[in-house]
């Protein structure tokens, strides 16, 4: 029995052997198949976007593999990714090179485990939020509780720094899919899924939008603005009146207890901001703002009400806050001593002109936010935007504080106010295919 012992104990070791290095095998091509997989879905999800390209798609998905693969330093990986033809979905390649814990006794020092996955595209993804600043820290920043729910569509930073996604405080943000083309950093925020770093940069979707010019200046009557024939002021107190669509120049204040409601039409704020204050109420449907000016922008005041609705035809159908393209030197004016300035930008960046939504009944903002040199602060406390049927915010800078609940909805069809192209109504969904 000793001799065929003996005899026996290399082919027992080598079985022995065997064993575990299948097992290690088996292990190790599950982990990459389960990583590749989740590259795949994620640069599905980067397809479904409207204006990405393929290497934007290329980019989340070895982001995301790398980040699931965790491959030891001591093998090779090589990982490639590519969108399929039409645009259909994305494949995701993987092969490594594992080293042999008992090489010399089988014989093979290493062996080669290969996966593959491939997600199936159906249509594509709304993106509902875009930060377009492409180097400013905190380009997307949130904190004290501050909350975004956006479950059907996407939000993206497009600044490369590695901070330029940035959030603090318990603050919340769940998304289809959040992406950042340089890096994120959030200790005690909550993020639904994880941020996806590195992505290329999105074009403005929304730079080849026709915007308004301005034209001759109103001069609102006696009864509704006194001050505006005497000082050339347009401020509104205590009054309930209904504006007609023009050119406000010096920007446009209404306070106190007044209940103004927009005419159908475009309202060009010029050289100045839109002020809603006190307890003051706004109203209006089929209505774009248009900013021009280095002192233009807008403040909704904490006890204010304001419900807007945008056009649903030409001009800005579908944009329900634009603004200038371009600022030379905005200037942001203390407007009022009792309400203190909205905290600095968080990158320290040169000054945006400044949209700040203080109001805690700010319910519905139906149509699109657009301000390609401007800076959206929201510092409310209760939700914003929460009964529209869709929001969507291209702006330079996206800030939120205070404890504020932005809802980004995506019910194109509860509306007959159209979604501009290139932020887009079409809905998407991505499976593994193989």
């Amino acid at each position: 029995m000793a001799i065929v012992f003996v005899i026996a104990l290399p082919m027992l070791l080598g079985a022995v052997s065997a064993g575990i290095e299948y097992g290690r095998l088996l292990h190790r091509r599950a982990q990459l198949q389960t990583a590749a997989d989740a590259a795949a879905l994620a640069g599905g999800n980067m397809l479904k976007l409207v204006n990405t390209d393929d290497a934007a798609v290329r980019s989340a998905a070895l982001q995301v593999f790398a980040t699931q693969a965790q491959t030891p330093p001591d093998r090779r990986s090589t990982a490639t990714a590519h969108v399929t033809d039409r645009r259909g979905g994305v494949e995701v390649a993987v092969e490594e090179t594992v080293p042999s814990l008992m090489g010399k006794l089988l014989s093979l020092p290493s062996m080669t485990v290969s996966v593959r996955a491939t997600a199936q595209l159906m249509n594509q993804l709304r993106l509902c939020a875009l930060a377009l600043d492409a180097s400013a820290k905190g380009t997307l920043y949130l904190e004290k509780d501050a909350q975004v729910t956006a479950l059907d569509c996407s939000i993206y930073s497009n600044s490369r720094h590695g901070q330029g996604v940035l959030a603090g405080d318990n603050a919340t943000v769940r998304a289809q899919s959040i992406c950042s083309a340089g890096g994120y950093e959030a200790p005690k925020a909550n993020f639904t899924p994880t941020p996806i770093p590195q992505c290329a940069p999105i074009p403005d979707p929304l730079k080849d939008q026709v915007l308004p010019t301005p034209g001759s200046c109103i001069m609102l009557p006696s009864y509704i603005s006194p001050k505006s024939a005497t000082e050339g002021k347009n401020e509104i107190k205590d009054v309930t009146a209904t504006l007609s669509p023009g050119t406000y120049c010096g920007g446009l204040k209404i306070t106190g207890k007044s209940q103004i409601t927009l005419n159908p039409g475009i309202y060009v704020i010029k050289d100045g901001p839109l002020v809603v204050e006190k307890k003051a109420s706004l109203s209006g449907s089929e209505v774009g703002l248009f900013f021009t000016g280095d002192k233009g922008g807008l403040r909704f005041d904490k006890d204010t009400t304001v419900s807007l609705a945008a056009r649903t035809s030409a001009p800005m159908a579908g944009l329900l806050i634009a603004e200038e393209r371009t600022v030379a030197n905005p200037v942001v004016a203390v407007l009022d001593e009792l309400v203190p300035p909205a905290p600095p930008l968080p990158g320290g960046t040169k000054p945006l002109r400044e949209y700040r939504i203080i109001s805690d009944n700010t319910r519905t903002m139906l149509g699109t936010i657009y301000l390609p040199a401007g800076r959206l602060v929201i510092d409310a406390k209760k939700p914003v935007a929460d009964q529209s049927a869709y929001t969507v915010i291209v702006a330079r800078q996206i800030n939120l504080y205070e404890g504020p609940n932005l809802f980004l909805n995506t019910n194109y069809g509860a509306t007959t106010v159209p979604v501009p192209e290139g932020v887009g109504p079409r809905v998407g969904a991505i499976t593994l295919a193989k």
